[in-house]
């Protein structure tokens, strides 16, 4: 899986304007960009939300992602925000 990240400076940064920034670098990278799956370190909330468990080091959305067709991992402001697009 292809790794971005994105340092974001300025005003305190919102999970809606991180998932913006983050739609434009993916259409960027990748044709038909769909988000996977997602997670918003400062709310403690990521999606797919059922998945609480962890494999091995990893968080199970971001194994999630990775398993159902993710592509490119955005993370934003040091994983403050991560987006994961196939």
């Amino acid at each position: 899986m292809q790794k971005k990240n994105l340092e974001i400076t300025g005003d305190p940064l919102e999970f809606d304007e991180a998932r913006r920034q983050a739609e434009m670098t993916a259409e960027n990278d990748l044709s038909y960009p769909m988000l996977i799956s997602w997670c918003d370190t400062k709310r403690k909330k990521h999606s797919p939300a059922c998945l609480k468990c962890q494999f091995e080091d990893r968080n199970g959305w971001e194994v999630y992602g990775e398993n159902h067709g993710g592509k490119l991992r955005i993370s934003i402001n040091q994983d403050e925000y991560v987006f994961i697009y196939g």
